[in-house]
């Protein structure tokens, strides 16, 4: 439940944000449920309209993003002879415009309104991604890969940087992590999908990969234009046709109430102040280490099938066999989502370790390789619980970052960006294409970085602790003399 910080006077006309002694049973499920009606009136209306926004839209994003694994084992690396490391560039010059434009994009949405630049993005990295289908060589994909990467860097750190904009602590962790598991489902349905269109191949004078592109595209179309009409800015700017002037100001009481500020200019003392606090450099870490700290990005489990020879797997299997993986990433990203805001109380590392835990498991027995193939197949799978930390990672950074919203931006924005420039360059070294499916050097990379990601955890949990705590001693003393 909902509680008012000890030095904020709440209006009578936001008494609809109450303080009750005990917490209902019935918030456990949800956290709306033992809200007022006014506030789970509001709360309804941007569920539908943020996290509908957002799941979809990273869904298709994620969909755009990965489907170039699906299409490169399910004819591609024949029908253009990708027998070198050519996956290995796409996925780079993808990753490389990704990094371009990620702080720049949450700069300017702490300026401008995000429901017109953001939806404007989706629009352009869906009309590329079906262009990919007229593609005959690996340097037509470098080209538009880039291009593509360049429009989807706006999305996810944008999206982090809204829904940290509306919701309170005892909300952010299920609202970012629901946001997030739509990356695992995409991952599944591009499975499932390059299954259905590869038996497309002929039709049209398309092969089956190239109708993938295609049929990305046209799920992506509605989600993007849809994104003009229901995507709110955020809430000191916000006017949207389904809240009223009345939920407007709750929304923005709210945020007074978690301490989140409003958007301000940036200053030379607002910039020294964040580039000489340990948030941006000890957050960014944290994020660096998750991101490359798993083969999410890499087709490890359908290049494990697709080079067996005992048995050996179709097209169909190959493509939905690795499903299983993102459907683990689903199941434990919503368990730590709700285990960290109701049971934890909002508390962030214990599920960020166990998945780390994970992690360094699945990749040690991987490195080893001569394993027995029952495990190997768990390994593959299980591996999938260190996916579905971003939303945790990303929730974390806001309430550390609450007390400025420009750091907020800019913070959730380098952890992103920095995250992708590793991505750009180490899976070059350590994820070859011509290592498949014996990627020890990725392998043994993911479990060093798995268990820096655990330091860097308790290191944040310190440090935070102690700002938390001199907050707490500082509003002690103003109390006891307020004048």
């Amino acid at each position: 439940m909902l509680q008012e910080s000890p030095e904020v006077h709440v209006d009578p006309k936001t008494e609809v944000i109450r303080k009750e002694p005990k917490r209902k049973w019935v918030s456990y499920i949800w956290d709306t449920f033992d809200k007022s009606p006014e506030e789970r009136r509001l709360l309804f209306k941007l569920d539908s309209a943020i996290l509908t926004f957002a799941s979809l839209g990273y869904f298709i994003k994620y969909l755009d993003q990965i489907n170039i694994n699906n299409a490169f084992v399910s004819g591609m690396k024949e029908d253009l002879g990708m027998y070198g490391n050519e996956l290995n560039y796409m996925q780079t010059c993808w990753t490389v415009g990704y990094v371009i434009g990620e702080i720049p994009s949450n700069i300017l949405l702490t300026r401008i309104k995000p429901r017109y630049w953001i939806p404007a993005m989706e629009l352009l990295w869906t009309v590329l991604t079906m262009s990919l289908s007229r593609c005959n060589t690996p340097t037509q994909f470098y080209v538009l890969r880039f291009f593509v990467g360049l429009a989807e860097s706006t999305f996810y750190p944008g999206m982090q940087y809204i829904i940290g904009s509306w919701y309170r602590k005892d909300e952010l962790a299920k609202r970012s992590c629901i946001f997030h598991t739509s990356s695992g489902i995409a991952s599944m349905f591009s499975g499932y999908l390059m299954d259905a269109v590869y038996r497309l191949g002929g039709r049209g004078g398309f092969k089956g990969w190239q109708w993938l592109f295609i049929i990305d595209g046209v799920i992506s179309l509605p989600v993007a234009l849809s994104g003009f009409f229901i995507l709110p800015d955020v809430p000191e700017i916000s006017s949207p046709w389904y809240l009223s002037e009345q939920e407007v100001e709750l929304a923005q009481t709210r945020m007074t109430l978690e301490g989140r500020k409003n958007r301000e200019p940036y200053t030379k003392s607002k910039l020294k102040k964040i580039f000489t606090s340990w948030h941006i450099y000890l957050l960014t870490a944290l994020y660096i280490c998750f991101n490359n700290g798993a083969a999410g990005s890499q087709p490890v489990f359908q290049q494990f099938l697709k080079t067996s020879e005992d048995p050996v797997y179709s097209i169909s299997q190959i493509n939905s066999i690795p499903t299983t993986t993102p459907a683990v990433q689903v199941v434990t990203t919503l368990a730590y989502a709700w285990i960290s805001d109701t049971v934890l109380k909002g508390s962030r590392w214990p599920p960020i370790v166990f998945g780390a835990c994970v992690n360094i498991i699945s990749y040690v027995s991987l490195a080893v390789w001569n394993i027995p193939i029952g495990w190997k197949w768990t390994c593959y799978i299980i591996s999938g619980a260190g996916y579905g930390l971003s939303g945790l990672l990303m929730a974390w950074a806001h309430e550390v970052c609450s007390d400025d919203n420009e750091e907020r931006s800019l913070v959730i924005g380098s952890m992103n960006e920095l995250a992708y420039v590793f991505q750009a360059w180490l899976p070059l070294i350590v994820w070859q294409q011509v290592d498949a499916p014996q990627y020890q050097k990725g392998f043994i990379t993911v479990t060093v970085l798995s268990i820096l990601l655990i330091i860097f955890t308790f290191l944040v949990r310190l440090l935070h602790g102690r700002e938390e705590q001199d907050k707490r001693y500082v509003l002690k003393i103003i109390q006891r003399h307020p004048h």
